[in-house]
């Protein structure tokens, strides 16, 4: 059992970095995440307001799929 969570917090923690150095060296091309048709942005004078749902939604089914992966290797 604590060897499965140890695995899982590895897993989780490699994610993290891999994301963390795609946005370091990609922050340019990945400009379109948070302006995806859906995503809500409400821009006035002295405020603005964000509702990225379809970026969410993506996020979403791609950790979904990383999931499964994870639990078809694992299995």
């Amino acid at each position: 059992m604590n060897q499965d969570i140890g695995k899982l917090i590895i897993i989780i923690g490699f994610m993290v970095v891999i994301g963390g150095v795609a946005i370091y060296f990609f922050h340019d091309k990945l400009s379109w995440i948070g302006r995806l048709p859906g995503d809500i942005r409400i821009e006035k004078e002295n405020s603005r307001f964000y509702f990225p749902i379809t970026s969410m939604i993506l996020l979403s089914v791609l950790v979904n799929i990383l999931m499964r992966i994870y639990r078809y290797i694992m299995n």
